[in-house]
């Protein structure tokens, strides 16, 4: 640890910093003016690096190579302007919930677009011209080209601060940010300022994109890779602020420069590797950020809304058809064992749709009901798999027992991490649930000692009584519709009432004498708990665990699950959770281009159902009795 090492880290931190600031800044800029939460930003990105790639092999490296980056950002641009055009103008009526639902399944076509056109090999483009070599800096060699993006980083930012404080146009983005139906009874074509912004925003992370190119290759991870920092740096700003985003992309650049100088450090006869922090720093700043500054370090707190969610009819009773339909489902599921006997794959698809829709119909308990959208709900699936396969294997706990306290394991997360979420709301509450699920999953990914650390955990096998995999699907069957009952007869009681209350009208709940905050917190545990059982019941079902069932991947297919099916009724998880898993599992087995195809039919089904498939049918359902008894 010397002190030109020390210096050489920092600058590698600012070059990084550079990149990641191109990339937040579109993205605050979309966030700040349509209100979306593009989840395929960080697709922008990794497409303007493979175009620069091919631009700069059709142009020549010499003296078509800067050319090439400027083309690729412009052609990003092109391509965000279309997509706003043709997919998401279509949605800005949906929830907010269901736009990110598209910027989802959209990120999913543009992958295995990327993947049909460029191929899953890694891509190396040439060194900079004239940036090839290296400065001396303090007896160490230091790369030109990255002394090139350390600049790079505030001359954009000096040129997005004129063109947004110094013209009509910029004038009129900081003023959609404030108050964008003002903006439009004022005159201003919205729908054009919308796609004028989304463009911009594309451009740079094709921009960051193609910079990048003389310092990694080009590969079909980039985009998950990249979206989850921009995302962080957002936030940590503050949403909308260019300059918070410059700032906090130095920030998170910066300590993880410091991460890698510190490496290996023994203290008080303890080593920690600091090296390892990379993986999570920025999810630690973030967390930091929102619980004691939750509008940003740059960003302005909202004023409290009258009314945090929209207004919806009382729950009403269950009717005879749909009673009628839930007890020919049970018995369709009890008979699916004997009728598809001959083939033993049906049964362990099955249970697969089960724990989905357990997993499924956990987090719309929280999101429906109690209007609380968790980025993270992963995190307590992944407690309570960990909490199983370690209480078998390490305490050798039956497992019959071990499904009984796995979930107690989740809830006690679920408890910890609640009280803090309680306390943010909207987007911040989500980000603030997404970074701790990723700093628990960065400890089980990390700690090889005791969660086995990427490789996971092996031999996690259910009872002797169990082994055979239709018995194991009863006793899944049961607990998964025991537990989906229990939550449906909870939002019944006063219990579920006062979510909902709490949900449309915090002042009015507050002004009643609701505690909303512990209500909350309560309805945080309980979604853990049966996350954490689900998770449970996937471990045995499986044998093993790995890390990827806390990581960020999982936390998404949930929020599609809860989408796709209806955030507004009661059975949408479950429709969902069944037609997302059921659709990956057909269209991976019968494609290459899996993801482009399940993006696109979820990309229909958004544009068909705004509100989900079951709020379709449900819609639909009460129409018809309408128009009955207007004709009666």
């Amino acid at each position: 640890m010397s002190f030109s090492g020390f210096i050489v880290q920092l600058l590698n931190g600012l070059a990084g910093a550079s990149s990641l600031f191109l990339v937040a800044a579109g993205l605050s800029l979309i966030f700040g003016v349509t209100r979306i939460v593009n989840f395929a930003h960080g697709s922008f990105f990794m497409v303007g690096i493979y175009v620069a790639y091919s631009l700069v092999g059709a142009l020549g490296s010499s003296l078509g190579f800067w050319p090439a980056l400027l083309i690729a950002a412009l052609a990003v641009g092109v391509l965000g302007a279309l997509v706003e055009i043709l997919l998401l103008r279509r949605v800005y009526r949906a929830p907010e919930l269901f736009q990110l639902l598209a910027t989802f399944a959209l990120g999913l076509v543009i992958k295995d677009g990327v993947l049909w056109f460029w191929g899953a090999e890694e891509l190396l483009g040439p060194r900079a011209p004239g940036l090839t070599g290296s400065v001396s800096i303090l007896g160490r060699q230091f790369p030109s080209y990255d002394i090139f993006l350390i600049v790079a980083g505030p001359v954009v930012l000096g040129l997005l601060w004129l063109l947004l404080t110094r013209t009509r146009w910029g004038t009129l983005v900081r003023a959609a940010t404030q108050d964008r139906e003002m903006v439009s009874a004022l005159g201003v074509n919205q729908a054009w300022l919308f796609t004028a912004v989304f463009a911009l925003g594309a451009l740079l992370a094709g921009l960051g994109g193609a910079l990048q190119l003389p310092r990694e290759p080009a590969n079909l991870e980039m985009d998950l890779n990249i979206i989850g920092a921009a995302f962080v740096v957002v936030v940590v700003g503050g949403m909308g602020s260019i300059p918070g985003a410059y700032v906090a992309a130095l920030l998170i650049a910066e300590l993880k420069a410091i991460c890698i100088w510190l490496g290996l450090v023994e203290i008080a006869g303890i080593s920690i590797s600091f090296s390892k922090l990379t993986l999570v720093v920025e999810f630690l700043v973030m967390a930091v950020v929102l619980v004691a500054r939750p509008w940003g370090l740059f960003g302005r707190p909202q004023a409290p809304s009258r009314h945090a969610g929209a207004a919806e009819q009382p729950l009403r009773r269950p009717q005879r058809l749909y009673k009628a339909g839930g007890a020919a489902l049970l018995l369709l599921l009890a008979l699916m064992p004997a009728l598809a006997a001959q083939s033993p794959y049906v049964t362990v698809l099955l249970i697969d749709l089960l724990v989905a829709v357990l997993f499924a119909a956990s987090l719309h308990f929280i999101m429906g009901p109690a209007g609380m959208h968790s980025f993270g709900h992963a995190a307590y699936f992944g407690l309570g798999a960990y909490g199983a396969a370690l209480l078998v294997r390490s305490l050798n706990m039956p497992m019959e027992l071990a499904l009984v306290v796995a979930p107690l394991v989740a809830a006690l997360g679920a408890f910890v991490y609640g009280w803090f979420c309680v306390r943010l709301s909207g987007v911040y509450l989500a980000m603030l649930t997404l970074a701790f699920a990723q700093i628990t999953w960065a400890i089980c990914y990390q700690w090889d000692a005791f969660t086995g650390g990427s490789n996971g955990l092996t031999g996690v096998w259910p009872a002797a009584w169990l082994a055979d995999k239709r018995v194991y699907y009863y006793l899944t069957l049961v607990l998964v519709v025991g537990a989906v009952l229990f939550m449906h007869r909870m939002l019944y009681s006063p219990f579920g009432y006062g979510m909902r209350a709490a949900r449309d009208s915090v002042l009015r709940s507050d002004a009643i004498g609701m505690n909303v905050k512990r209500m909350q917190w309560a309805a945080f545990v309980i979604a853990g708990a049966f996350a954490g059982l689900a998770g449970a019941l996937y471990a045995f079902s499986k044998g093993s665990i790995s890390p990827e069932s806390l990581h960020v991947g999982k936390s998404i297919d949930g929020l599609v699950m809860v989408l796709l099916g209806g955030i507004q009724t009661l059975v949408g998880p479950v429709v969902g959770a069944v037609t997302f898993t059921w659709l990956h599992d057909t269209v991976a087995r019968n494609t290459d281009y899996w993801r482009a195809m399940l993006g696109a039919i979820i990309l229909i089904l958004v544009l068909l159902f705004p509100q989900g498939i079951a709020g379709f049918a449900k819609q639909l359902l009460a129409s018809r009795r309408g128009a009955a008894g207007e004709k009666s």
